[in-house]
């Protein structure tokens, strides 16, 4: 296997990532709920009316998502050839560092872009967005 440093870089055991055409880019202005059921985003702790704060690097995002979603094909691929264990876990391993990577810039972003434009807004609506954005930490830090 080769070590990379970069956790979102596919390995010789993670084949290549998934087309483009393969990921949906259309948007309904709706989001999943905890429970997985359709949040409108005007109801998440204020209105936003920009645009989101990953935006800016949107094709970023789905590039690496993309690379992670091939990266999972490959580890199910490993499982279907009877691949060691050890090397299976590795490439789960990546695989965690690499969304957990992800999880980190959205949050950056959020914090960056939505929060201060919402404090900007009203000292309430500031409150709220710092809120969201520690209760959208936590569940990032449970196991």
């Amino acid at each position: 296997m080769t070590e990379t440093t970069d956790p979102t870089e596919t390995t010789e055991a993670a084949v290549v990532a998934a087309p483009p055409d393969e990921v949906s880019s259309q948007r309904s202005g709706t989001s999943q709920g905890p429970r997985g059921g359709q949040r409108d985003h005007d109801d998440a702790a204020g209105a936003h009316d920009g645009p989101h704060g990953y935006a800016s690097d949107k094709t970023g995002y789905l590039k690496r998502m993309r690379r992670i979603e091939g990266q999972v094909r490959g580890i199910a691929r490993m499982i279907d050839e009877d691949v060691y264990c050890i090397d299976v876990l590795t490439q789960v391993s990546a695989v965690t560092k690499a969304l957990q990577a992800v999880s980190l810039a959205l949050v950056e972003d959020h914090l960056g872009h939505c929060v201060v434009d919402a404090a900007k807004a009203s000292d309430d609506a500031g409150a709220a967005k710092v809120r969201e954005a520690s209760e959208a930490i936590a569940r990032l830090v449970r196991m």
